[in-house]
């Protein structure tokens, strides 16, 4: 592994993202730090990848007449740390040091509201499509970087949205190739 395989994170924010900050996040619980590493998956609308729509709904700027699907989903308000697009792309939505509003209710070893502990992953991406190489491999170095800033997350679990809200969210989904994160993130 060189150098160009990491990216460092600078009060809260990664040096390799594009900073678009939402509105949707809060102080963590007070001494709380991130434990938990949360794998989701977004499309926008479902089953379309590409555009500005998820950057829309996690900064409440979604237009609803753009979509009819998105008429249901307006008026959330919810956010996670960080979206990787189809392409490898990452934005940053909340400092990793905030509570990012991307788990609902959850669970994990013995603890509610994962959003209070957890630092939130979005990727582009479907249950049932699998996801790019550059996925895993942005993925991976966002993972390294993570855990230099946040030495609570070494040893940390990194699971997905199902594990914390299972019979409520199916996310990441079957094509997500927990192997071969294990092999990523156990190596380095």
């Amino acid at each position: 592994m060189t150098d160009a395989d990491y990216w460092t994170i600078s009060e809260g924010w990664l040096s390799g993202a594009r900073k678009v900050a939402s509105p949707n996040f809060n102080d963590r619980p007070e001494q709380e730090t991130p434990k938990l590493i949360v794998v989701h998956n977004i499309s926008l609308p479902p089953g379309e990848f590409g555009g500005r729509h998820i950057e829309a709904l996690f900064t409440n700027t979604l237009n609803p007449s753009l979509h009819p699907y998105f008429e249901n989903i307006v008026h959330l308000r919810v956010s996670a740390h960080f979206l990787l697009n189809r392409l490898g792309e990452i934005l940053q939505f909340v400092a990793t040091s905030d509570r990012a509003w991307h788990a609902g209710e959850s669970h994990w070893c013995g603890r509610d509201n994962c959003n209070d502990f957890s630092i939130g992953i979005e990727l582009e991406g479907t249950d049932d499509e699998a996801y790019t190489e550059v996925q895993y491999a942005q993925l991976r170095k966002l993972i390294n970087a993570l855990r230099c800033y946040h030495p609570s997350l070494v040893h940390g679990d990194i699971v997905g949205h199902c594990d914390i809200a299972p019979g409520r969210k199916t996310d990441p989904g079957a094509c997500f190739d927990w192997q071969r994160l294990a092999e990523f993130t156990s190596s380095d």
